[in-house]
């Protein structure tokens, strides 16, 4: 191994705040700005299949870089110590992309949301090391955010149809659409103020 920390372990938490709160933000306030044709685009996306290829791509090559052996050289920034299944790295490292090709010639149902999933997966991870055993309790917004991705993942892989029905409750009226779009925003500012005023050289 490296024997140094893993790139995870050096982000902060103030980083990892500010792009998760302009994210909430941005998105949001797009949505409230766009509603017809936000939730025209989410009513069809789960269908889409080449954003789905695009986001499969993007997390089976972010996966493929986590487990390839450290000795690849400089591929290997985020490497991540697997333990006692590091002897199995170079396998993995082979086997990942004949997934990669059999999940993106055969999966036709629901592409698009099972790769979402794959990515909010990956994603929760660094925000969670971000805000691992910090000091400020503030922290555990950042938390929610990244077990909430967990589990939406989880159901997005395994049970896929979840989102086409979280989607048609979202959307059924323009009020409920336009009251979890400000939430989303509420959410976003607060993440970016406690990143600003209580996460600083954290």
């Amino acid at each position: 191994m490296n024997g140094g920390p893993h790139l995870y372990e050096k982000l902060s938490l103030t980083s990892v705040g500010l792009v998760v709160g302009l994210y909430l933000v941005a998105s949001h306030v797009y949505a409230l700005l766009n509603p017809e044709q936000t939730m025209a685009t989410l009513k069809k996306i789960h269908r889409s299949r080449t954003p789905g290829l695009v986001i499969l791509t993007i997390s089976m090559a972010w996966f493929w870089l986590l487990i390839i052996p450290t000795k690849w050289g400089f591929l290997t920034s985020l490497s991540m110590d697997l333990g006692e299944f590091n002897k199995i790295k170079p396998i993995l490292a082979l086997v990942t992309p004949l997934v990669y090709f059999l999940v993106a010639s055969h999966v036709r149902e629901f592409i698009f949301v099972r790769s979402l999933g794959l990515l909010a997966l990956l994603v929760a991870s660094p925000i969670l090391e971000a805000a691992f055993l910090k000091e400020p309790v503030t922290r555990l917004l950042l938390a929610f955010f990244a077990y909430a991705l967990i589990i939406k993942g989880l159901f997005w892989i395994g049970t896929p149809y979840v989102f086409r029905d979280a989607v048609t409750w979202l959307t059924k009226s323009a009020g409920r659409f336009k009251g979890f779009a400000i939430g989303g925003v509420v959410y976003g500012v607060i993440v970016l103020l406690c990143a600003v005023i209580f996460w600083r050289g954290h």
